[in-house]
């Protein structure tokens, strides 16, 4: 497309292909739209260093400065929206016209004194532990749940495209695969914090990846007039399951 910039950030463990439904509608609504698949995913190169959120951030800095983008939005699903806090946190917001996290990792997932709503440790311990054991055999389970296929299979997604979903995970880097699995314990809290500019939150209130009330609710709240947009129903994959209400909700914002 030829108008104002957007780049969509893609979530774990796939690539920017999987933003397919977003990319038509916002090129419909007369964006430009840029993609790109993280380190270690999608076409990208398959580094053993660099997975952790401030190497994630220099990337899209180096993404958005080699492409000289100004008055540019950024949108990142699920791990992408650690990007968009960290790139805000780190970088600060010039040049950036909008942000927009999507089923997000913010604010904080692991359980401390100061964070009451997140996850024990010991259950990303075990997530890494069967990454590297069988990473296959994981993915095979995790997209059932990014999906919520047992209630969404057949009406609002295909095997074929959660079949889909694993040849793109399967391909992905095996140090990646589980080196990301470290990098969702970062805490986002004081970057949510930084984001100065329009910012749209949205969460599915059935994800059960990342449970509304330990993620988009919270993140809403610390983000200064934060829009938030919850879909009823929706997964954590609801790019591709709830693609009309999302994109509604995109375009709509993204629009000036």
């Amino acid at each position: 497309g030829t108008g104002k910039p957007v780049i969509l950030i893609h979530g774990y463990p796939l690539n920017g292909a999987s933003w397919e439904k977003q990319t038509a509608a916002l090129l419909t609504a007369g964006c430009r739209v840029i993609t790109y698949d993280r380190r270690g995913f999608g076409k990208s190169s398959q580094p053993t260093t660099g997975y952790n959120y401030d190497t994630f951030a220099a990337d899209l800095r180096a993404v958005i400065t080699t492409l000289k983008l100004q008055d540019v939005a950024i949108a990142g699903f699920s791990m992408g929206g650690g990007e968009v806090a960290r790139y805000i946190g780190k970088f600060g917001s010039t040049g950036i016209r909008k942000a927009v996290i999507i089923s997000g990792v913010p604010p904080y997932l692991v359980n401390a004194p100061d964070n009451a709503e997140g996850q024990d440790k010991a259950m990303f311990d075990g997530i890494g532990a069967a990454v590297q054991k069988d990473r296959f055999a994981f993915f095979r389970e995790f997209f059932g749940n990014f999906y919520s296929a047992d209630e969404n299979l057949g009406t609002r997604i295909s095997q074929p495209v959660i079949d889909a979903s694993f040849a793109v995970a399967a391909s992905c880097s095996a140090t990646a695969a589980f080196e990301c699995v470290g990098a969702w314990l970062e805490d986002f809290r004081s970057d949510l914090a930084r984001i100065d500019i329009p910012t749209l939150v949205m969460h599915g209130d059935a994800d059960r990846i990342l449970p509304i009330s330990a993620t988009g609710d919270r993140t809403a709240k610390m983000v200064n007039g934060a829009e938030y947009v919850v879909i009823k129903g929706a997964p954590h994959g609801m790019l591709w399951t709830h693609a009309e209400e999302v994109n509604a909700a995109l375009v709509k914002f993204l629009a000036n």
